[in-house]
Formats: structure tokens, sequence, C-alpha cells
């Protein structure tokens, strides 16, 4: 049970999570609270739309039909995986349900049961995703559409201490419905559950006996400054090169390491991101946590600080995104200056 989340902290969350949020309309106050109860809320539920466009779909998902009105859900997340977002309170996404199957995910259970009831209001119990589909069982689920999903869900979970257990479809919910097809939802519910895990800490391997005039122990320091202007794209994560350099260090070694970036004429109100993360040959990797940083008037100075150690087959890297106040504005923002500083030893 939960008091339902604010405007802003549904963003952030969903931002926090990486994904690429859009504001439609007039969605902070678009609602059907006048209708009936919006919370507590227990969980999220999945749907599919029947449609195709992601326009229309939006569209659709905001102003209803004549004998449906809008919002249909809150969030509609579209083929190429943005979210957008439509409904902010109680929204015609659910229905009614089985008030076994309510119990089931407040309890967190490991099974749901049947859904052979319609009995209770789900509408108020339940944020809802829509996302682009025809459900038809052809119609392709684009990974990263898959994956925007898999981040929309764990960041309500996140935000409100829930487990995967307290995401269903709408299958699950209510008799007769078949969405979302296309992927089974114990499948989803085995990726948000892997997002959710704790990332494990690395483990610094034992370095080898030092030669007797060297001293392991002592630490060296990291210095790399660069003057080239990079460019962000908003919504979008890059990984810096710093004076050319990606991986920030390499192999098995502890580290105390800031990055400082400069971004000059960037919008008041926006918000940078900013990441140290582990490399690993696979292409997996550790992640350290975001970190956020608002921007200023004239010159924004963003710091980021991290502590750790890398195995030696990982290489440390950081990585940057920017968000703008405006969630249209698609215009790319410039660090002029970046600098990678810290010490590290073996």
């Amino acid at each position: 049970m939960a008091t339902p989340l604010s405007a802003d902290r549904l963003v952030a969350a969903l931002r926090a999570e990486g994904l690429r949020v859009v504001e439609y309309r007039s969605w902070r106050t678009h609602n059907r609270n006048s209708k009936g109860a919006w919370g507590p809320v227990h969980g999220v539920m999945i749907h599919h739309t029947v449609t195709s466009g992601t326009d229309a779909t939006v569209r659709l998902c905001y102003e209803g039909h004549s004998s449906l009105p809008g919002p249909l859900c809150h969030g509609v997340i579209a083929k190429d995986g943005t979210v957008h977002l439509v409904g902010n309170g109680r929204a015609n996404h659910a229905g009614l349900g089985d008030d076994d199957v309510l119990r089931a995910v407040i309890n967190e259970a490991a099974t749901l049961p049947a859904d052979n009831e319609a009995n209770t209001d789900g509408n108020a119990r339940f944020y809802g995703f829509e996302c682009e589909n025809l459900g038809d069982g052809k119609d392709p689920w684009p990974a990263v559409q898959l994956e925007a999903i898999e981040k929309a869900a764990a960041a309500l979970c996140r935000a409100h201490g829930w487990s995967e257990r307290s995401v269903i479809g709408h299958l699950e919910w209510q008799p007769g419905k078949v969405d979302p097809r296309g992927f089974t939802m114990a499948s989803m519910r085995a990726r948000i559950a892997d997002r959710l895990a704790p990332a494990p800490e690395p483990t610094p391997t034992p370095a080898p006996a030092p030669a007797p005039q060297e001293d392991s122990a002592m630490p060296r320091p990291l210095g790399l400054y660069d003057t080239a202007d990079a460019q962000l794209v908003p919504g979008r994560w890059r990984t810096l090169a710093i004076d050319g350099v990606v991986n920030l260090l390499l192999g098995a070694r502890a580290y105390d390491a800031t990055v400082q970036l400069t971004l000059p004429g960037l919008p008041p109100g926006g918000t940078l991101q900013g990441r140290f993360y582990h490399h690993r040959p696979d292409g997996s990797r550790w992640q350290a946590g975001i970190v956020e940083r608002l921007a200023t008037p004239g010159q924004t100075f963003a710091d980021f600080t991290s502590k750790g150690s890398i195995r030696p087959d990982e290489a440390l890297r950081f990585e940057v995104a920017y968000y703008p106040a405006t969630p249209d504005d698609e215009t790319p923002v410039t660090i002029s200056t970046s600098r990678a500083r810290g010490l590290h030893w073996k």
C-alpha cells in the first residue's frame, strides 16, 4: 500500500532509471479523480494498445473515446522506448478485476490466482502503462521497448519499495483480457527482478607482491584534462572520452576519482546525470549510482565523485546524460571542459 507519487516524483523516478520521458499536453492535471478514488496504490499494470503509430496512440490514450474517456493510462511506452506521460491520477485502464489477485499483489505472493471474477476497482489501485503494439501476436516488440517496460515498472517499484511481484499484466487482472500479448509477464517480472537486485560490490583482487623497490600502497595520481567540445543529446547517455581516453583506469586497483564538467550557456532548470561504471570485456558492467546536478545560469560546473575497486579485466569509465527543463527541447548542449582527477593504487 502506498500513496501515489506526485507528478514531479514520477518524472524523476522514470528518468533516474534511464528512460526518455515526454510530458504530453496537460498530463499533470489530467485524470478521472472526480469519478472515484485514486490510491492507495499497490502495483503496476502492463497493457498493449491494439494501435500503431506513436502520435495517434498517445493522443488516443490521452483523450480516450466516446465510450471510455481518457486518460486511458498514466504512460504510453512507444516502440522506440520513449515514455509519454498522459495522466496523473485515476485513469481508465484496469477496470474491474479479481479481488484475490489484488490480495496476492499486496502480499507480493510468488504466484497469482486465476482471475475469475470482476468485483474490484483496479483503476484506483494500479499505475497503468499502455505499450504501443497491435496485440495480434505478430507485431514485434523491439528490444528497446521491452527494456523501457522493464525500466518503467522497476522505477515505480523502486520508488515504493515494491518487488517485481507488484507488476502484473491486464490479462492477469480482468477475465477475458489477453494483454500484453507477445511476451510473458513471468519473463518481464524476471527482468524487473534482475534490475531491482542490488549490484554486487566489486571484489578487489589481491595484487601480487611488489618488487622491493616499489610500494604498491602508495597512491598514484589520476589526471586528465580536455578542452575539446563534447555534445550531449538530451535524454541519451554518453560515455566521455577525456583527452581521448575512454578508460580512465585499467586493471586491478582501488580508486577515488572525480570528474568535473563545465557547460556554458546551459538553460536553467535542466538536469545533468552522471555515473562511473566498470566496463568488462564481454560488454557487461557494474555501475555506481546516478548523481544529479542542476543547471545554473551562466556556466554550469558539475562534480561527480566515486570510490571503489576494479578487477583485473575491468576498466573504469564515466558517462553523463542531460535532461532539459522543457521535455520537448531536443537542442544538444556542449561540455566545454572535462577533467578527471583523483588517486588510484594497486
